[in-house]
């Protein structure tokens, strides 16, 4: 080879694009198709950071996860298979990934999020307990209660930790063969005749089937879907109760708390000192994560503290840590799991601040759709025909 010509493109079979919340979970899946079938399959994953940081969507020390589905009945079954893989993945890596503490959501009687879990628990005979105020009072002091507030407990749920969870994922599919470039840069896919031409800060890579799981930045990579994708962000906050005794996972489930006015989700305290609870705060979109909000004003601080004590009123307002995460955002906030580029680019985005808890389910599907083209997990409702815009 001359000093002037360019290297050899490196082939592979499958490439996932973006090693975060779903790409770990693929490359996972499709590492364990590989082991099972003794196959010679070449798995690829590309991350622009490394494995774990403080980019994406993922991060924060803990994610809610529930089984029994408010988005619609017809999730609760991936989310039962999502709740035996993260114990899975848990074992394999020696690591306790799900924290089974319960979730709780507690709204004003009738609330249609709180009656759409209720019911999902009943059809598909979900272990849980229905509270009305009184109840609600006896069995979690620690909350603020108004009159005629109802509550809802899924006791399969519970919380999972995420960078904890990408890191197993990632590490467990490297242990099954997968190969990782980390600090790497993905600047074009280009669909070619047998494949998809991969071209990297680190050079070239041909692969026959691509996987996109790259968040907040896939519109930079699928052009085309910029015209549905934002880049939506969402704050987390912890603040510090009086008695922490009393907000550890033995004591408080993981929770949803919904007002008139304000919803809000948290966890119990992971770190033994501080309590999550993030109030819905209305962050501006933008085309481009760089561009994200990476603070919050001391006025935006205070909004977060008075909702937290509106919740806990044992918490102080003043915010000991919180942060700010980007996640692609879909016009109806349901999740896009779809093949363009003649089949061979599957693409997962749009989770809307809603994809960690489905993340081993939908990596498996991005791994069978590249494997077979089809999968069961794949609903019609995350097609791009469905989000009427179809794209490649």
């Amino acid at each position: 080879m001359s000093k002037h010509s360019t290297p050899a493109a490196r082939v592979v079979d499958v490439a996932v694009v973006g090693v975060g919340t779903i790409g770990s979970m693929a490359l996972w899946a499709l590492s364990t198709a590989r082991r099972r079938s003794a196959s010679t399959l070449r798995v690829l994953g590309i991350e622009q950071y490394g494995t774990v940081h403080t980019h994406g969507a993922f991060t924060g020390e803990s994610r809610l996860f529930r089984v029994a589905a408010k988005e619609g009945r017809h999730l609760t079954p991936a989310l039962l298979e999502a709740r035996t893989r993260w114990l899975e993945l848990g074992r394999l890596a020696a690591r306790d990934l799900l924290i089974p503490a319960g979730a709780i959501h507690i709204a004003p009687s009738g609330h249609p999020d709180l009656h759409a879990a209720l019911s999902a628990a009943e059809e598909f005979d979900l272990p849980h307990r229905h509270f009305d105020a009184d109840d609600l009072r006896r069995q979690y002091p620690q909350f603020a209660v108004d009159h005629g507030d109802e509550g809802f407990l899924d006791e399969l749920a519970g919380v999972v930790r995420p960078e904890s969870a990408v890191f197993a994922a990632s590490r467990q599919a490297q242990a099954d063969g997968a190969e990782v470039l980390y600090n790497t840069v993905v600047t074009s896919l280009s669909p070619t005749g047998t494949g998809v031409r991969i071209e990297t800060s680190a050079g070239a890579v041909e692969a026959g089937h691509v996987i996109v799981t790259a968040g907040p930045w896939t519109a930079r990579l699928v052009p085309g879907l910029s015209r549905m994708l934002t880049v939506a962000n969402f704050a987390l906050a912890w603040f510090m109760p009086a008695d922490i005794s009393a907000f550890l996972p033995a004591r408080l489930p993981g929770f949803m708390r919904d007002f008139g006015d304000m919803h809000a989700f948290g966890a119990p305290s992971i770190d033994g000192f501080s309590v999550k609870v993030s109030p819905h705060l209305h962050l501006p979109t933008v085309a481009n994560p760089a561009r994200r909000p990476m603070t919050l004003s001391r006025e935006q601080l205070r909004w977060l503290g008075t909702q937290a004590q509106r919740i806990f009123p044992s918490l102080d307002p003043e915010p000991v840590r919180w942060s700010v995460h980007p996640d692609s955002q879909s016009p109806d906030s349901r999740p896009i799991i779809d093949t363009i580029g003649e089949g061979r680019i599957s693409i997962a985005a749009g989770m809307s601040g809603n994809g960690f808890k489905f993340a081993p389910v939908w990596g498996q599907a991005l791994a069978d759709l590249a494997l077979t083209g089809a999968s069961p997990w794949q609903d019609a409702e995350f097609t791009l025909a469905h989000h009427a815009d179809p794209v490649g």
